[in-house]
């Protein structure tokens, strides 16, 4: 099992509107994620720096962000976009953490 961290930026104000999207994720994108081997996936939130700090664990060798060649992930990042930073081509701008201490 990887385990993988990263952090992206919301716009502010937009907290609840995330928080929604996420509770009516689309079920096509939970069976990709979970397809690939993403599993075990939180998002947490800053409210001082509007930075969302994500975790996920996974069996396969994708974690959520290397999945922009996917129709679905595209759609999604779409969805998104109007409310994070975002790439060109509508990614989350996201920033892979370097793990420092783990404790099973």
């Amino acid at each position: 099992m990887k385990r993988f961290a990263f952090k992206m930026k919301l716009k502010p104000g937009f907290r609840d509107e995330y928080r929604r999207r996420h509770d009516e994720i689309w079920p096509e994108m939970v069976e990709i994620l979970k397809r690939e081997g993403v599993g075990n996936f939180s998002i947490f939130y800053d409210e001082e720096t509007d930075i969302l700090f994500s975790y996920q664990e996974q069996t396969g060798d994708n974690s959520s962000q290397d999945l922009g060649d996917n129709d679905v992930v595209k759609k999604w990042w779409k969805y998104m976009a109007d409310i994070m930073d975002t790439n060109p081509d509508n990614s989350p701008v996201s920033t892979g953490l370097e793990e420092v201490f783990f404790l099973k």
